[in-house]
């Protein structure tokens, strides 16, 4: 059997999970190619080199009309004052569920691929509704972070769709401790809309200081791993190693190793 085992011992995020994957398809380049040819709107995606601790691995830089999204945190009320570090360019430009599913039922991508992608989405939905106490239907997320998001979703369904793993298994999940800053203050780390999503799956936070696991990165684990177990007996035949942006005392990467049972 074919088996695809992501280890999660420094969290995950979309761009990490993407990156891993990346390195374990046989044509990167072509792929990425291929991503941007589907024209999410606005968005570049990049797959640079990138060292951590010395392991040279994939960082992959998703730029929304050129702006780097920098936080993790994409929820956005409808009358939040915007008081945070954000282009006041994009203050009347959220989008909902509804336009995530527009925007995703347009793409160029397998209907397997698209249904994914919207289950993932639903699950942060879900989970910011629950968190901040609205309808899904008025859950409304940040557009540069968004279409950041999608990228990454996307990404990383088009991977699994293409990489064909039978069984898709993950570590105990990393959060990290601390807190974290997002649009609305300081929370806990895990932010309460990870913490939310990954409810069933075996966490554990650490010593590093920092949010490791991020939503997307959450929805993503949850969505595709049927198991959350150390690795198990199996010939692997590629490894990956997909870069977080920051920078930790450990090697800050989401390993992914695929090959068979």
């Amino acid at each position: 059997m074919r088996i695809l085992h992501l280890e999660c011992n420094m969290g995950a995020s979309g761009d990490m999970l993407m990156s891993s994957l990346l390195e374990l398809h046989p044509d990167p380049e072509g792929f990425i190619q291929r991503l941007n040819g589907l024209e999410i709107p606005g968005v570049t995606v990049q797959a640079n080199s990138a060292v951590k601790c010395g392991i040279i691995g994939t960082q992959i830089v998703v730029t929304v009309n050129g702006a780097e999204e920098g936080s993790g945190d994409i929820f956005h009320e409808h009358n939040h004052e915007q008081n945070h570090e954000h282009n006041h360019a994009h203050e009347h430009h959220h989008h909902g569920m509804p336009e995530v599913g527009h925007i995703i039922g347009h793409l160029n991508i397998p209907t397997g691929v698209k249904n994914d992608a919207r289950a993932v989405y639903s699950l942060i939905a879900e989970a910011e509704s629950h968190v901040h106490g609205k309808p899904v239907d008025q859950v409304h997320f940040h557009e540069v972070g968004t279409m950041d998001a999608i990228a990454d979703i996307v990404g990383v369904c088009l991977l699994m769709e293409e990489l064909k793993p039978e069984q898709i298994l993950a570590s105990p999940v990393h959060v990290g401790s601390g807190n974290v800053r997002c649009a609305h203050g300081i929370l806990p780390v895990p932010a309460p809309a990870t913490a939310h999503i990954l409810k069933d799956v075996p966490v554990y936070g650490g010593m590093i200081r920092g949010e490791l696991c991020t939503p997307t990165g959450a929805a993503l684990l949850k969505h595709f791993c049927s198991e959350f177990s150390p690795m198990p007996v199996m010939k692997v035949q590629k490894i990956g190693y997909g870069m977080g942006k920051k920078d930790f005392e450990i090697a800050n990467s989401v390993r992914a190793f695929l090959g068979e049972t």
